[in-house]
């Protein structure tokens, strides 16, 4: 079984489930934000694998797990806005990608290595009738209204904070398929899926053009 935990969160599961229910009819539109409160040691970075292998390889799971299926081509734009060293060791801190489906359907996946409010991680998706969102996890519910204005909790501060509960589930899942001699709820063919929409994006940044996932 591949660690794709973010599958297991109870927002995100919930989105799916009301796709899968018709509650907004067709999806169209997807959007994914994935930003890491700040980026990790340049001696990290050197040996990551790359922004897109590393940090958006969860992303790409999770376009693949809310589309149902996979894209035919991945556009990717990426620049080093953070922290000049990762720049220097090879790498980009802030990307952009665009999946395009066979039937027209699309999803925007954006990352940073640098969020100075906390770990954003939030999901929209556009169908023909209606939106569905999976907001932020705060630190709590508090949130105070006066004269200047609304204030509430920032997004919890990284992931073993905000996905704590979704590696339980998937621990659960995994023991569960084992015990039941059940089908693997994130499979061998999802990480292949997830690694080569990775591979098209890091060729697709590197020379500013779409990737057939095809050719990969």
């Amino acid at each position: 079984m591949i660690g794709f935990n973010r599958r297991f969160d109870v927002n995100f599961g919930g989105l799916k489930s009301a796709l899968d229910a018709g509650e907004i009819g067709k999806a169209e539109l997807l959007s994914i934000t994935s930003f890491d409160p700040a980026p990790p040691p340049v001696a990290y970075i050197k040996v990551s694998g790359g922004i897109f292998r590393d940090m958006m390889i969860h992303d790409f799971d999770m376009a693949h797990f809310i589309m149902g299926q996979a894209p035919v081509s991945v556009s990717a734009t990426a620049a080093c806005l953070v922290d000049p060293e990762i720049g220097a060791a090879g790498d980009y801190d802030t990307a952009i990608v665009t999946l395009r489906y066979a039937d027209g359907k699309l999803a925007v996946i954006k990352n940073s290595r640098r969020a100075a409010y906390g770990y954003d991680q939030r999901i929209e998706l556009l169908g023909s009738e209606g939106l569905l969102q999976a907001q932020n996890t705060l630190e709590h519910t508090v949130v105070k209204s006066g004269a200047q204005g609304v204030t509430s909790a920032k997004p919890t501060y990284f992931f073993l904070e905000r996905y704590m509960q979704s590696y339980k589930t998937e621990w659960a899942a995994f023991v569960a398929a084992l015990e039941t001699g059940g089908a693997m709820p994130a499979t061998l063919d999802d990480g292949v899926l997830a690694l080569t929409m990775a591979e098209a994006a890091t060729k697709s940044a590197q020379t500013g053009q779409p990737v057939a996932l095809a050719d990969i």
